[in-house]
């Protein structure tokens, strides 16, 4: 993925820690000004016939990495990843 690579770039460690926290608890609500879900149409997308949970964890204070999680799976799939904040929820 083209922003996840910029995003390391810019903010490694940080990006390291967004890593860290989506293997160890892609659904945590312990911090919730740097990983939430998103709310309204964002709360949930179609993913292969199936709606999963979006999430959002802010790497830097403009960087985001958007996710969902399948729970029946137990996998995370990121989609979208970028050192700029997306301007659909603003």
């Amino acid at each position: 993925m083209t922003g996840w690579e910029e995003l390391c770039r810019v903010a490694l460690s940080s990006a390291h820690r967004c890593l860290d926290a989506l293997r160890a608890d892609p659904l945590s609500r312990s911090n919730w000004s740097r990983q939430h879900q998103l709310r309204g149409r964002h709360a949930s997308k179609a993913w292969k016939g199936s709606d999963l949970e979006q999430w959002e964890y802010e790497v830097t204070s403009g960087g985001r990495v958007r996710y969902l999680v399948s729970v029946e799976t137990s996998t995370v799939i990121l989609v979208y990843a970028s050192t700029r904040h997306p301007k659909d929820t603003e």
